[in-house]
């Protein structure tokens, strides 16, 4: 009986482990290029987008209520410098969204220049935020200024 249990119980160990993800990739997703065409930018940016913003900001980007603000509809993203430093730096501290205070911190993104430009070219082209491109090139100018 007991040979029986330890094969099986090793088995299920393997599936939990690889069922819910481990804290270190094998191989890391490959990054964006600005040579990508725009609809290769929008898939992109959706993969991004559901690898790092979607655990506090969620799958409609409706954030969660007082915790984490909401990219959908989002008056933040208005200024688009301000949102890209938002990205990169990360953010501690009281902000305002859509009129509610939020009083938590994003930590800064580990992504480059063409990743970051896919992410918010997402964000402001779905959830209600009606469009709009960010470049690497702009990335570039928001993270070189500090």
């Amino acid at each position: 009986m007991k040979k029986a249990i330890v094969p099986v119980i090793s088995a299920l160990l393997l599936l939990t482990v690889y069922s819910c993800g481990s804290s270190k990739q094998t191989e890391a997703p490959p990054p964006f290029t600005a040579d990508d065409n725009a609809a290769s930018t929008a898939v992109n940016g959706e993969s991004i987008y559901k690898r790092t913003c979607v655990t506090c900001h969620q799958g409609n980007g409706e954030g969660i209520p007082v915790v984490y603000p909401p990219l959908a509809k989002s008056d933040f993203l208005l200024n688009k410098e301000q949102t890209i430093a938002q990205v990169i730096h990360g953010q501690s501290g009281e902000i305002t969204v859509n009129g509610k205070k939020y009083n938590n911190t994003m930590p800064p993104q580990p992504l480059n220049d063409e990743e970051v430009a896919a992410v918010l070219t997402y964000v402001y082209g779905n959830f209600g935020n009606g469009g709009g491109t960010i470049t690497p090139a702009e990335v570039k100018a928001v993270r070189d200024k500090k």
